[in-house]
């Protein structure tokens, strides 16, 4: 065998006697790279129906309940030093822009709706994905992701979205980032809300809409919420059950199916649907919601008078937050915390 150079690959190859070409295993390497870099740019399907159209379609009513500031967030905002710049990914209503007067702040979120709230707040914002900030590098003094990385599905997202948050900061800027627990304060919260209990791969995780599947063996039944997650919030409506159902596929590679859960039993299932109750007297009922209902992204139920969504959550286990961190290079944990069900970390960035 010998080693030649071939025009517009970027590494060598080696041909055999035959002269048939061999890619070199880091050609595979670096391809498998890119295409894992690829990957995670995708919106998964499951995210576009569970996620972004449901916060577009409850926005008014989510931001009603949205106002109580947690107090550890409270409290990392009020620390920054005067003068700085901080970005909020995943800013929702908007409740922490301006929190601090002597800082500045910029939000963003996937949901456009929310972001017009924002904006008719007078807050500075825009629509963006938490794995693609529209920041430069070194942007700002701190950032931080609240209640934002457990809707992400795979876990090549949730890193990214970290690697995003640690590059729009300064060297030494800080990052503050919360997500719900698998461990409950409320042991029998869990209990009332829908486990995804199949692995789903790339038919939900690719570009457009997914192929056909076979039909389901299983159905999942959402329960109701009994209380909203966070620092403190107020309790949300419970209501009645309605049904989705989630089609059993089998992933074909681990950077589509990321580290999504396959779950054995309920000690190990971090895959959920938690519901949202709409009440029918709301506006938005009359809206994104009737569409909803015809496609059967909604259910109705008429004896708690509510349209009831299904929101997809990765709760995340006890040292997992940590272990997204720990494969990146230029951030260290500074703090780590449990509070009121919900995971938390401060990095830094180093580099």
């Amino acid at each position: 065998m010998r080693e030649v150079k071939v025009k517009g690959v970027s590494s060598s190859c080696t041909l055999d006697s035959n002269g048939e070409s061999h890619i070199l295993q880091s050609e595979l390497a670096s391809d498998s790279q890119r295409n894992s870099s690829l990957n995670v740019q995708f919106t998964p399907e499951i995210e576009k129906k569970y996620v972004h159209h449901v916060y577009d379609a409850i926005a008014p009513h989510f931001s009603s309940t949205r106002f109580a500031k947690w107090p550890k967030v409270a409290n990392f905002l009020s620390s920054l030093p005067s003068g700085s710049l901080v970005l909020d990914a995943g800013c929702g209503n908007g409740k922490y822009l301006g929190f601090n007067p002597d800082c500045f702040f910029i939000g963003c979120d996937i949901s456009a709706p929310l972001i017009k709230i924002c904006a008719d707040r007078g807050h500075e914002v825009l629509v963006a994905d938490a794995v693609d900030l529209p920041y430069r590098t070194g942007f700002g003094d701190a950032a931080i992701s609240i209640a934002v990385l457990h809707h992400l599905s795979t876990q090549g997202r949730r890193k990214k979205a970290i690697e995003e948050l640690i590059r729009v900061v300064k060297k030494g800027g800080l990052v503050l980032i919360t997500v719900w627990a698998v461990e409950q304060e409320d042991k029998s919260l869990l209990a009332k809300w829908t486990p995804l209990t199949q692995k789903y791969g790339e038919e939900w995780i690719g570009p457009g809409s997914p192929r056909v599947r076979s039909p389901s063996s299983c159905t999942l039944e959402s329960i109701p919420e009994t209380e909203e997650n966070g620092f403190g919030e107020r309790k949300q409506d419970s209501g009645e059950s309605s049904m989705q159902s989630l089609q059993e596929i089998t992933s074909q590679t681990e950077s589509y199916s990321g580290a999504s859960t396959d779950v054995k039993n309920a000690n190990n299932q971090q895959e959920y649907f938690v519901p949202w109750h709409l009440p029918y007297h709301r506006a938005e009922v009359s809206g994104a919601s009737a569409c909803a209902l015809a496609n059967g992204l909604a259910k109705k139920d008429d004896k708690k008078g509510a349209v009831v969504y299904n929101r997809y959550y990765h709760v995340f286990s006890e040292g997992e937050l940590e272990r997204l961190v720990a494969g990146i290079d230029n951030a260290v944990i500074v703090d780590r915390f449990f509070d009121k069900s919900n995971w938390c970390v401060v990095l830094e960035k180093k580099l």
